[in-house]
């Protein structure tokens, strides 16, 4: 299988137009377009019955104690977890491309709906990791279906890497259901796999680390 994007190159920065959150001088960050990238692929493999998709973040910080507090730097050699930016299941296995901007276009407070993608078309989105994030926020608390873009803390010393990841599977339909989580649907797919392509993308809201990217 082969994947890429027109939005971004492989190993290279990801557009500020993609993001949840861009560089502002004054406030550090700010809300961004949050479209989701183009991506599209080839080769999958005979007898696929579906095709997922999941973006994930896997240089999110363990713990939160420096995460964008000023006068502090979030270490480099803190131990690293994933975060789920968009989990897309049950698409067909026609399919051979996703447009810029198709899914997500702008930051919805509490969240897009889901997890039916709309307009009456095959797949079902999960919840992405902003819904336990903004958890405790009373403006931004919700369910957070679909693509929601980069947003690292702007005080990180590290780039993160975000990877888009397709999966061929051998089922119609993943067995999860109502609101289910990036790492449900890794479970739910295991023994179901005949193929996967990754493309990765950085992203970085600290200043000082952009400049050298």
């Amino acid at each position: 299988m082969k994947l890429w994007s027109d939005s971004f190159k492989d190993g290279e920065p990801i557009p500020g137009e993609f993001a949840f959150g861009v560089i502002d001088k004054a406030a550090h960050v700010a809300l961004s377009s949050n479209r989701n990238p183009h991506l599209a692929w080839s080769d999958v493999p005979a007898g696929t019955k579906s095709l997922a998709l999941i973006c994930h973040d896997i240089d999110v910080p363990s713990r939160g104690d420096d995460v964008n507090q000023e006068g502090k730097t979030v270490p480099a050699d803190l131990p690293r977890v994933d975060f789920f930016h968009w989990t897309l299941i049950d698409l067909p296995p026609s399919l051979s491309s996703i447009a810029a901007g198709q899914y997500s276009g702008e930051v919805t407070p509490r969240g897009k709906a889901g997890p039916d993608i709309g307009g009456g078309r095959p797949g079902r989105h999960g919840l992405n990791d902003y819904t336990g994030w903004f958890a405790g926020d009373a403006d931004m608390a919700g369910d957070y279906y679909g693509y929601d873009g980069p947003c690292p803390p702007w005080n990180d010393s590290i780039v993160h890497h975000y990877v888009f990841t397709l999966y061929a599977l051998d089922v119609d339909r993943l067995p999860v259901d109502g609101k289910f989580t990036g790492q449900q649907v890794r479970d739910a797919m295991r023994g179901h796999i005949l193929g996967e392509a990754k493309v990765v993308g950085t992203y970085t809201l600290n200043p000082q680390v952009a400049v050298s990217q």
